[in-house]
């Protein structure tokens, strides 16, 4: 009689034992628990150093609000720590930053999503895929350069149109920080546009609306939640340039609202006082910690608003 093939023995490939199908089982689950912990340990670094950043802010900034009042800090209109007397009022440091980053973001973000609407409705596969490494290349450009290029060409031809700039000046550096995040905007645009479903497109097709109504009245709106992303970060980026903005701006921590002035940024003072003159310690030198906290929590309360705005907007399109 032939055996059955309903045996188990008779199933078992040639050469292999219930012990090594046990010891394969335990090399794949010990292959899997390694894998899962140094993933685990990649997130736990991520967030073993913001603790660390938080602290340390935290720590230097709380020994330099023994010495200086919150409110002279936050109200105070000069801003002097390294000269006598001493005034440590951040409004000039917090305008100069808001005045680069509006002036950046006016320039970026229009151009930059409608660069994305174009590229993700309108041109052709063959353009775009000239179009959009070019444009990402800008992404790529060392920001020491483009300080240079804003001192060198920016400004000139700023100052041919309006005499009254200055050498260092906060439009020159608006427009070539506008420049920089520009790539940044535009290419998750694109990406977040080509991600809407094709099958929203053909409805709205279907239903009479033109190529730009629904480019802008459905693909833009469902793709919302990775245009305001990009936004949020390309302005993150503004608040946070530092080389660039040193360069084009100046280092004149002046309260003014005039574009054609020099003023300072807040990153900008951090490099200034980082280059080894201050010595550490002294109330100077926890400036940098106290600027650096309030630059922190800005970023964060833009990052807030921008979830509170954006879960507005999907209850009104859900």
């Amino acid at each position: 009689m032939g055996v059955s093939s309903l045996d188990p023995v008779a199933q078992k490939p040639p050469g292999t034992s219930t012990s090594d199908r046990f010891k394969e089982k335990a090399s794949r689950k010990w292959k899997e628990q390694s894998i899962r912990g140094l993933l685990f340990l990649s997130a736990l670094v991520s967030v073993a150093t913001t603790i660390g950043i938080v602290l340390i802010l935290s720590k230097e900034t709380f020994g330099f609000f023994q010495h200086v009042s919150l409110a002279e800090f936050l109200f105070g209109t000069k801003w002097t720590p390294l000269l006598e007397p001493r005034h440590f009022g951040v409004l000039p440091l917090l305008c100069g930053t808001f005045l680069i980053v509006i002036g950046a973001s006016l320039l970026a973000i229009p151009v930059g999503l409608t660069s994305a609407i174009y590229l993700s409705e309108y041109a052709p596969d063959k353009t775009r895929r000239t179009l959009k490494p070019i444009l990402e290349v800008l992404a790529g450009i060392p920001t020491v350069v483009y300080g240079y290029f804003a001192l060198s060409f920016i400004t000139p031809l700023l100052s041919k149109v309006l005499p009254a700039t200055q050498v260092f000046n906060a439009l020159s550096a608006s427009i070539v920080v506008g420049i920089m995040i520009l790539p940044m905007v535009a290419s998750l645009c694109d990406d977040a546009l080509r991600a809407v479903p094709d099958s929203l497109r053909s409805g709205a097709y279907a239903l009479g609306a033109t190529h730009f109504e629904v480019s802008t009245r459905v693909v833009v709106p469902s793709a919302l939640s990775g245009v305001v992303a990009s936004f949020v970060l390309a302005i993150s980026r503004a608040i946070g340039e530092t080389m660039a903005v040193t360069l084009a701006a100046g280092a004149t921590p002046k309260l003014t609202l005039n574009p054609l002035e020099s003023i300072q940024t807040m990153t900008a003072y951090i490099v200034q006082v980082s280059l080894g003159d201050t010595p550490a310690g002294t109330v100077e030198y926890q400036t940098i910690f106290a600027v650096g906290a309030l630059l922190f929590a800005i970023t964060l309360g833009a990052n807030l608003i921008a979830h509170m705005v954006l879960k507005r907007f999907r209850e009104v399109y859900e």
